[in-house]
């Protein structure tokens, strides 16, 4: 009777992990389609839709905002956003966060959006890399002076962007280590062998040249703080931790408010804007 009950233990054990391996990529990447409209739906009546091709062949819907003031090439901000967010939903949030003196681009990652295919590790990865590429092509663009933002599983194509192009800076907001240390966390009983060595951000970092400021809620109860300072750690001196008080996951944006605005707005203008 026992060999039974611990044979039908094993089996759910097993059957249980090989479910969360085959769903791995839903589980990551939960929100899909939602379209994409009008930046002037947000109350940005100068900003326009967007698409990218990818070098694998999808199309990317996005939201290009224009530096404000035309004197010369400016800076810039490529947006990539979290697990469940799209570009149309964060309207409010661009606005409120759009540098008065650079270019933003937020981009929908394949699946979202109006964008077209599936999310995988490796597609949201070139998403960054194209939006990248289409940011530094613009004639109004500085391409030296691109800043990458990435939040939550945003965090993980942003650094990897930021590792393999010139970014002037990178900002990481609520960001964990890697998916393996995240999944550990969630998931203990899961095997090494099936949890993807994917989105490894704190290797990422040991690529990136850029100063970078990290920005973590110490109440977020699904990345703990702790990775946050593991990457501050990784980074050394080119990095700066803030840490906002009484913020979850999901609440940095309200919770942080004008300061975080203003901390935002404040590292893009030193490395984006050529302040």
């Amino acid at each position: 009777m026992i060999l039974r009950w611990l044979l039908v233990a094993a089996a759910l054990w097993a059957g249980t992990s090989l479910l969360l391996f085959a769903a791995r990529n839903r589980l990551m990447f939960p929100l899909r389609g939602g379209g994409t409209g009008e930046p002037a739906r947000a109350g940005i009546p100068d900003g326009r839709r967007v698409f990218i091709e990818t070098s694998d062949g999808e199309r990317l819907a996005a939201w290009y905002l224009p530096p404000r003031d035309a004197g010369g090439p400016s800076g810039a901000v490529l947006w990539l956003h979290g697990n469940a967010e799209t570009v149309e939903g964060l309207g409010p949030v661009l606005r409120e966060f759009r540098p008065p003196a650079a270019a933003l681009l937020a981009v929908d990652f394949r699946g979202y959006g109006g964008s077209s295919g599936s999310p995988t590790v490796a597609g949201v990865q070139r998403d960054a890399e194209a939006a990248f590429d289409w940011l530094a092509a613009q004639p109004e663009v500085d391409a030296a002076r691109i800043v990458v933002y990435g939040r939550s599983i945003g965090a993980g194509p942003a650094a990897h962007v930021a590792g393999v192009r010139p970014a002037a800076g990178l900002i990481l907001e609520s960001a964990f280590t890697s998916v393996r240390a995240m999944v550990r966390r969630q998931f203990p009983w899961v095997p090494s062998a099936l949890v993807p060595q994917a989105f490894d951000i704190l290797a990422a970092l040991g690529r990136v040249g850029a100063p970078i400021l990290l920005i973590h809620g110490d109440r977020d109860e699904i990345v703990p703080p702790a990775m946050g300072r593991a990457l501050a750690a990784r980074a050394g001196t080119r990095a700066e931790l803030w840490v906002i008080a009484g913020a979850g996951h999901n609440e940095t944006y309200d919770v942080g408010g004008e300061a975080y605005v203003r901390r935002f707005l404040d590292f893009v203008a030193r490395h984006a804007a050529g302040r």
